[in-house]
């Protein structure tokens, strides 16, 4: 059997790794944890933003900056496009599905497990189809205990990050449960490589495919671009302070009315600012 080496370029892609999954999954929350404050249309662009921040930046990149340490003496390794890309895009759905339906049905159990479980396989999906993009004069097998444990890990992950996205909010706490979640994520991850065994082919005919350096400079402009775009939402948008300050006086307005909505601008009732502060007399 060939030596594998995981750790090519030393801890460097590991820490790396992590460092890019905890900044994504920090910054998905960040982002449900403001769709919980807002109406069910405007939440659906924020639960898309964080489905493209936690499975794109906090899964896929942290997945193919590890895979970039990864190596087999006696062999080159080329990427697969094509099924490279595929994988990004199948971790941004599974996440987004995942979002949408435990936004669907809260905290309940079957909602929140069944989320779960089909964000992990997903997820999982997404590792293994990674894996398969790889191309390499060898012969490729896997541990099923260990495919099995990362499965399961994924799963795991999954539900809990999909439960911070329900009762996580406050810098501090999204800051930790982000940390958690990219533990999560990189366990899986290893855990699957570690379920890989190679033995190399003597053949030596050029193998397809592109080179990880290849991939480098598109994945780090294109994540530059959105985590900034993402970013700039969060930052142009009214804070969650000054959301939950409107909703509680929409709340107390209502109140005051018996439970009706409250009056529309410009019909009879005082046009008010976020704050509930008077901006002009009734018009009549």
């Amino acid at each position: 059997m060939s030596a594998i080496d995981h750790y090519a370029y030393g801890l460097l892609t590991p820490v790396v790794a992590y460092v890019m999954s905890s900044v994504g999954c920090m910054l998905g929350l960040l982002l449900t944890s403001r769709a919980r404050l807002v109406n069910a249309k405007e939440s659906r662009y924020w639960l898309a933003g964080a489905a493209i921040a936690i499975g794109g930046t906090g899964i896929w990149t942290m997945h193919f900056i590890a895979m970039t340490g990864f190596a087999v003496h006696g062999t080159a390794i080329r990427y697969d496009v094509p099924l490279t890309v595929g994988s990004a895009i199948i971790a941004i759905v599974v996440v987004g599905a995942g979002l949408f339906l435990v936004r669907r049905g809260g905290e309940r159990l079957p909602f929140l497990f069944g989320g779960g479980a089909l964000t992990g396989i997903g997820v999982a999906g997404m590792h293994y189809l990674g894996m398969a993009a790889m191309n390499m004069s060898a012969h490729v097998s896997y541990d099923p205990l260990l495919v099995a444990a990362s499965v399961l890990i994924a799963i795991a992950a999954a539900t809990t990050a999909l439960w911070f996205t329900l009762r996580v909010h406050g810098a501090l706490r999204i800051g930790a449960a982000a940390l958690v979640m990219g533990v999560a994520v990189t366990g899986m991850h290893f855990t699957g490589m570690y379920a890989l065994s190679v033995e190399v082919h003597p053949e030596t005919a050029p193998i397809a495919g592109a080179r990880p350096i290849d991939f480098m400079l598109p994945v780090i402009v294109g994540i530059s671009v959105v985590t900034m775009g993402l970013l700039l939402a969060l930052v142009l948008s009214p804070s969650e302070r000054e959301l939950r300050r409107e909703q509680e006086f929409l709340d107390r307005l209502r109140d005051q009315r018996g439970g009706d909505e409250p009056p529309a601008a410009g019909k009879g009732a005082p046009e008010v600012d976020l704050f509930g502060t008077p901006r002009g007399p009734a018009v009549s």
